[in-house]
């Protein structure tokens, strides 16, 4: 009987921390995300600071042929430390149900690039012009969204501070 008591008591102990960690996991999985848009940023800075410009990837491939225009990208800032991973926000990746990443029909982008023309200055001109932004809002407060100076927002709290 005692171990029929305790056994209940660890149950419900069990479903009382469920909601807990599962705020923990998606607070890692927040943190995970940040952590690839600064890496973006700190390649993206390397990448213009090496070729005097912002990298040049037709956009018009976007919606032509998605899996080049993803490759495109991942290739011209994998020289400065960045690999396919870094492009995959870990909370998208679960909502998919984790496809294999290694297949040339999964490559993606979770952040979309701004496209600046290449004067080696124009990335750096606006400071509030995003240089990639989260495409799925996963996190709470909208989109995530890094600037040159390697802020990050998310889209909701930038729209509350704007109506203020």
């Amino acid at each position: 009987m005692e171990i029929l008591t305790v056994l209940v008591i660890i149950s419900i102990l069990l479903v009382l921390l469920m909601p807990v960690l599962d705020g923990i996991k998606a607070h890692m999985a927040k943190a995970r995300c940040i952590a690839n848009l600064r890496s973006l940023t700190v390649s993206t800075h390397a990448y213009v600071q090496q070729n005097g410009h912002w990298p040049q990837v037709d956009t018009s491939q976007m919606n032509k042929n998605y899996q080049a225009y993803a490759s495109a990208w991942i290739e011209q800032l994998k020289p400065f430390g960045l690999s396919q991973i870094n492009w995959i926000c870990p909370s998208a990746q679960s909502s998919l149900h984790g496809p294999d990443l290694t297949k040339p029909e999964n490559i993606r982008l979770d952040y979309t690039a701004t496209p600046f023309d290449a004067n080696p200055a124009t990335p750096y001109k606006w400071a509030n012009q995003p240089w990639f932004i989260e495409k799925n809002s996963l996190h709470g407060n909208g989109n995530l969204i890094v600037y040159s100076d390697g802020r990050i927002d998310e889209a909701l709290d930038i729209m509350r501070r704007g109506s203020k």
